[in-house]
């Protein structure tokens, strides 16, 4: 099975962190959904009746839009992916999202609020895999 990409790890969150980012910090995420979301991690969550990754995934979105709004943040492009003109041809990404924060530490709020937490669930039913990337403006040219 290939390896999957869903959580933080304690590494990737120390390298963030030692980049000392100053300013605004964009979120590139790549998702990839499952056919049928997967609430047993999360059964409080489960719908009534089974629902597509996707459907799952828009839970997730209507849930978390209140809270990155009131912590300063944006939701600043939703869109579908697919294939890579340039890259690995046999990864495929069902959205690619964009999340603009005014800060880490903005972000890093937002992602410990517990009521926010409270409905994290719908995320983790809905990916089969995903990527994130943390973006920051830069000064110059390359």
């Amino acid at each position: 099975m290939t390896k999957r990409f869903l959580e933080v790890t304690q590494e990737a969150g120390a390298a963030l962190f030692a980049r000392n980012i100053t300013g605004e910090v964009v979120m590139l995420n790549l998702l990839r959904f499952r056919k049928v979301a997967d609430y047993s991690a999360n059964p409080e969550l489960k719908p009534e009746n089974p629902i597509s990754g996707a459907e799952a995934y828009q839970k997730y979105i209507e849930h978390t839009l209140p809270f990155l709004k009131a912590s300063g943040g944006d939701l600043i492009f939703l869109g579908k992916g697919g294939k890579f003109l340039i890259g690995p041809q046999e990864e495929e990404w069902d959205l690619v999202m964009l999340v603009r924060q005014k800060s880490l530490s903005d972000f890093i709020a937002f992602a410990s609020n517990q009521a926010y937490l409270a409905g994290i669930g719908h995320r983790t039913a809905a990916l089969e895999d995903s990527r994130l990337l943390p973006l920051v403006a830069s000064n110059t040219a390359i």
